[in-house]
């Protein structure tokens, strides 16, 4: 255990990682799921990496499915509206090697994400009660920008409370006063990364659901 290992106690790691002490008991003895948030709490109180403390191997619960649609109610399923196909493929390789197990819908431009979300066009098959519950978009994307997808989601009753983070290429983001008076709740430094979204997650007030990797077998996160 990483803990032991650097001759650490519960009560201290709980003071180093601001978290309460029975919190940092029951993780260890399997109790209680964790959350990003306290995941990288502890990988800084350890001075550790988030990737050593949190490995492909060690698995977190599943989620509890909802019996009524097969769905979990808190899972939250995202739109990634990405036009770079690098970008879109580290994104889905972070939320992977994360173990991520929220369902992800990507959209190449402005134009598909509207017709995505408004079930319109190829997706108007699509229920109209399914939205996601996070938008990852970008916003120098081809046919309609960004800025005007968010926009338009903004001004639609059945979207405008899904929270949307944009995405950018610099901390330097001249647009994001903007992005804030449209709605945008934050904005995320590409390409996307576990530590990066875990830093955000708080003011989303999202549920993530983790999933453990095939052929492998339930363990205690080790600290």
């Amino acid at each position: 255990m990483w803990r032991s290992q650097l001759g650490i106690s519960q009560e201290e790691l709980a003071e180093r990682a601001d978290l309460h002490r029975t919190y940092i008991s029951d993780i260890e003895r399997g109790a209680r799921n964790i959350s990003l948030e306290s995941i990288s709490k502890l990988a800084a109180a350890l001075d550790i990496s988030v990737s050593a403390l949190f490995p492909e191997e060690v698995p977190i619960r599943k989620p509890r499915i909802s019996k009524s649609n097969g769905r979990d109610r808190n899972l939250v399923d995202i739109l990634l509206v990405e036009d770079n196909p690098d970008d879109v493929e580290l994104t889905l390789q972070a939320f992977k090697k994360a173990c991520f197990a929220n369902r992800m819908h990507v959209a190449g431009d402005g134009a598909a994400a509207l017709d995505y979300l408004f079930c319109r066009g190829e997706y108007a098959h699509r229920r109209p009660a399914e939205y996601p519950q996070l938008i990852l978009l970008d916003l120098n994307l081809p046919k309609i920008d960004g800025l005007e997808v968010l926009r338009s989601i903004k001004a639609e009753k059945q979207t405008r409370m899904i929270p949307v983070v944009v995405l950018t290429i610099s901390q330097m983001f001249s647009d994001m006063e903007e992005c804030r008076q449209l709605g945008a709740e934050t904005y995320l430094v590409k390409p996307v990364s576990f530590e990066r979204l875990s830093r955000i997650t708080p003011q989303l007030n999202l549920c993530w659901a983790l999933f453990k990797p095939a052929g492998t077998q339930l363990r205690n996160i080790r600290l």
